[in-house]
């Protein structure tokens, strides 16, 4: 491995909060998240987290592809999933949730205007950071628990904007010396307890926290239908609401894509 990953130290510290999880690292793999779910689908239970130095077939939101940022020294992006089972009573809001507790890791202070934007992305002055992708697989026939795999990508070290969407951020921008090991280790417990606490509770503890980092809260939003209006927030539930001409929208589908309006100005 050509970084230190602190893999012992962070099973330990995971261990107290989920026991028997495992911490593994490999140098290539297609995509952690599609590892883990393969192995979840062969009937493995047991809590995982699995990092990769660089992804071949890294998978975002919408099938959109996730490619590792390569440096010649030292991996330029932190790409893992964590694996557990989980049964909340309802699995609204979580990769909000899941973005809270990553936002608030790296940026504990909003020191660097690290926000959030609906449903799983990591914005810095409205350049992506980050993704988060949620994934499920059932355990058992008509079980409420179910496996649930959490993909985190995120934007260490400088990377080209060539092929992506939006244009990129990255962590050494404010925090020159960050490593991806160093930063697993610093995200990695939070987000065990705060996916547990997602459990216990849903999203209404988040609600509030998300709120505080909303990126497109109170400006002009446009669907991927064509629908446009003023983002309003989120509810209790983790939906995006947009007041439009025709009233407020309530937005709950994975399949909807929001980005900013083009200015008018």
């Amino acid at each position: 491995m050509s970084a230190p990953w602190f893999e012992d130290e962070i099973a330990g510290a995971l261990a107290q909060k989920l026991p028997g999880v495992g911490v593994e690292v490999v140098a290539e793999i297609d995509s952690t998240s599609s590892e883990l779910m393969r192995r979840a689908r062969d009937g493995s239970r047991a809590p995982v987290l699995l990092v990769a130095e660089r992804q071949t077939a890294g998978r975002g939101r919408l099938g959109r592809a996730w490619q590792s940022a390569q440096d010649a020294r030292q991996p330029a992006s932190l790409t893992f999933s964590l694996g557990l089972p989980l049964a909340p009573r309802d699995w609204s809001g979580l990769s909000l949730a899941v973005g809270v507790s990553v936002a608030e890791s790296l940026d504990p202070s909003s020191s660097a205007g690290l926000g959030l934007k609906w449903p799983n992305d990591l914005w810095v002055g409205d350049r992506k950071l980050g993704g988060i992708l949620i994934e499920t697989a059932l355990l058992q026939p008509d079980a409420a628990e179910r496996y649930l795999v959490i993909g985190i990508g995120i934007n260490i070290g400088p990377r080209e904007a060539t092929g992506l969407s939006t244009e990129p951020a990255w962590l050494q921008q404010w925090r020159p010396h960050a490593t991806p090991g160093e930063v697993l280790r610093e995200i990695a417990v939070p987000l065990v307890e705060n996916v547990q606490l997602f459990d216990e509770r849903g999203f209404v503890p988040f609600a509030p926290r998300f709120a505080a980092r909303d990126v497109l809260r109170g400006r002009d939003v446009r669907l991927s239908d064509g629908t446009e209006g003023r983002c309003e927030g989120v509810g209790w539930g983790g939906e995006l609401l947009v007041q439009t001409a025709n009233g407020m929208k309530t937005i709950t589908s994975a399949e909807v894509s929001v980005r900013p309006a083009p200015s008018t100005r």
